[in-house]
């Protein structure tokens, strides 16, 4: 695939930061998750246009995710599944960040999607959030008005963490005026459930399969930033999503910053941003006519930039 040329300000801008007189800010964590559901070509994925007035990637289409809450490291969370300490292990991450990256995933999902990833044990998962007292109950944890440890207690659930898969680990780079360390988790739309357009932060949402979100981009009618149009290939090279957990189960993050590098495929002068390595193959052949988005930073979202229709019609189911 035929790289896109990065516009000499940014390039100029970066090369302040490699030198040293700029300072980078300081990157806040961030939990996404790429939900999915079965589907005729393959796995399907929910996505989030944000509000165009949003100050941080205004106009791009996201997985549900977001920063990690002090209250996400409360050690009382109920919990069913791998421990915090097997979490470290696979995040690259102490026990008390694992847990509350966890905690951000589950919680950052119900309140951007109303999909709930906990049960009364370790051996369910609720079936319907739509009632009137779970969105009210939705509303008071995105206000910060309901801690996620008194919301699952209150209601006699646990956290289901074996329902999630580890993905991905991306930090905006260096040159972005907000920055996020976020981990990218994998995860299947319970029975019974149905996402909603519920989410304050964004315009619209839709389910797609990952390959049409990734030739939706690619035809300029979508923004994305660099790694979710990544995740959503990587996604699409799956048969279903249980081959994307089962993928998933085998994976262990090893956080990416993008760089501004020299092309190995433009002229001489050009730069573009790195990627890892293992994008490089599924990329081959793909020549997206338009970019991805203005910005290449990462997080539950990064960059500013409008955006393109594909997000366009609220899908409840």
């Amino acid at each position: 695939m035929k790289r896109l040329t990065l516009p000499q300000q940014l390039v100029d801008q970066a090369a302040a930061y490699a030198d040293g007189s700029a300072t980078p800010a300081e990157p806040r964590n961030a939990a996404t998750v790429v939900l999915m559901r079965g589907g005729e070509q393959g796995p399907e994925v929910y996505l989030l246009r944000r509000q165009v007035s949003m100050e941080f990637a205004a106009g791009m289409c996201v997985f549900p995710g977001g920063g990690v809450d002090p209250r996400d490291f409360d050690h009382t969370v109920a919990w069913a599944g791998p421990s915090p300490a097997d979490w470290a292990a696979r995040l690259g991450v102490e026990e008390t960040l694992a847990r509350a990256l966890v905690c951000a995933a589950v919680r950052e999902t119900f309140e951007e999607s109303g999909v709930l990833l906990a049960g009364a044990s370790s051996e369910s998962v609720v079936e319907d959030t739509t009632g009137a007292d779970w969105e009210a109950d939705r509303v008071a944890l995105e206000a910060r008005e309901l801690s996620f440890t008194d919301f699952l207690d209150r209601r006699g659930l646990v956290l289901r963490s074996d329902l999630l898969g580890v993905w991905s680990g991306w930090l905006t780079p260096v040159f972005e005026p907000k920055r996020y360390r976020t981990w990218f988790f994998v995860a299947v739309l319970p029975p019974g459930q149905i996402t909603r357009d519920v989410s304050t932060e964004s315009s619209s949402v839709t389910w797609l399969p990952a390959l049409s979100a990734v030739e939706t981009v690619e035809k300029g009618d979508m923004f994305m930033l660099p790694p979710t149009y990544l995740t959503c290939l990587d996604v699409a090279q799956h048969a279903d999503p249980d081959e994307v957990l089962a993928e998933a189960a085998g994976r262990d993050v090893d956080m990416f910053t993008p760089e501004v590098v020299p092309s190995d495929s433009e002229g001489e002068g050009d730069f573009v941003l790195s990627m890892p390595d293992r994008y490089a193959a599924l990329l081959d052949g793909r020549c997206p006519r338009r970019p991805l988005g203005p910005r290449a930073g990462a997080g539950p979202a990064a960059g500013s930039a409008s955006a393109g229709p594909a997000c366009s019609r609220p899908t409840p189911t």
